[in-house]
């Protein structure tokens, strides 16, 4: 018997309507347009713009446009989750908000933190959970609300982030198609680098903390840089490798959209030309845990049923690693439907 692996059988997207340009940004913060392009490669970044919007307001689209493009009904869907660091509270989950409110009322969920790995992460428990032959139908998520957290009197990291979600359905396969293999890392060292202050149970939330500006983003970006590229390069190797995938048999190489430079040395330095690497960061930026999806949502008109894709991310903490699936339908025809 042919083993069972979890192939994504859709993928959707949402982005907020709200466009930030570089100029609009230039207006904000001591920046220009050609000082965060040549460093960032961002022309443009969505925000979601409103009262009571939390992240669950592009989960939930972002899920109903997948159902209703597959013609999956959501009773159907066992399991959901959600990979975010910007989840609507505490508790409760932004995944059990977004069941109830897309009908997948037969769904358990749960969110999942790894920052910027947090969808690469959630795709490969969803996998297990399909391979272990208990869930027929999971939908994984990347979102993040980036501008609730961002300091936008700081331009070393207001510049980068923006605001997305992208959601794949995936389903059992025995045909080959689906997430063959992965390579997974955590370094809790590089804390000090990428972190919020407050804001969680070591430093709970009062007036002084939100005073001194605790609840946003601090980056330091130059070692954040170094152990993206180091750790990226290697993990995308190591999976390379094991799998016998070069550059004439890999379709794409799908990274995480943090920097262009993180991309274009990634790309250099596993020997990977760019037109085989998936960028999209000039029109949405850094969607935290939505780049991965969304990068496969804009792509999916150019993938074929078998295509070698490998996915890799770099996330605070750290967090990092790689994913190679096979891609299991022609995706010009399902972006038509």
């Amino acid at each position: 018997m042919s083993q069972i692996r979890a192939a994504i059988t859709g993928v959707h997207g949402y982005l907020p309507d709200y466009i930030l340009t570089n100029e609009e940004l230039a207006t904000i913060v001591d920046t220009n347009d050609e000082w965060i392009t040549s460093r960032t490669g961002i022309k443009e970044r969505r925000i979601l713009k409103g009262e009571d919007m939390g992240t669950s307001k592009m989960v939930i689209p972002a899920i109903e446009g997948l159902l209703e493009k597959t013609g999956t009904d959501p009773k159907a869907i066992d399991l959901i989750i959600v990979a975010t660091v910007t989840g609507d509270s505490i508790f409760p989950d932004t995944a059990n908000t977004a069941a109830y409110h897309t009908g997948c009322t037969n769904a358990f969920g749960f969110d999942l933190n790894a920052a910027c790995s947090g969808f690469l992460y959630a795709l490969t428990v969803g996998a297990k959970m399909v391979e272990s032959g208990a869930h027929d139908k999971v939908i994984i998520v990347g979102a993040d609300k980036m501008s609730s957290i961002i300091d936008y009197t700081d331009r070393t990291t207001c510049v980068i982030f923006g605001d997305g979600a992208g959601a794949v359905l995936l389903e059992p396969s025995s045909e080959g198609y689906g997430v063959l293999d992965y390579q997974h890392r955590g370094d809790g060292s590089g804390e000090k680098f990428l972190y919020l202050v407050a804001g969680g149970s070591r430093k709970p939330a009062t007036v002084d903390s939100v005073m001194a500006r605790e609840h946003f983003v601090r980056q330091n970006g130059m070692p954040v840089f170094k152990a993206a590229v180091s750790g990226m390069t290697k993990v995308v190797g190591e999976v390379m490798e094991r799998n016998d995938l070069t550059v004439d048999n890999l379709a794409y190489l799908v990274p995480h959209q943090a920097n262009i430079r993180i991309i274009q040395s990634v790309s250099r330095m596993t020997d990977l030309p760019m037109e085989k690497v998936m960028v999209n960061i000039h029109k949405y930026g850094n969607t935290t845990a939505g780049t991965l999806p969304l990068c496969l949502w804009d792509y999916e008109p150019k993938l074929k049923k078998g295509d070698n894709l490998v996915l890799t991310a770099f996330g605070g903490g750290f967090t990092w690693g790689a994913l190679y699936l096979k891609w299991a339908y022609d995706g010009a025809e399902r972006a038509q439907e």
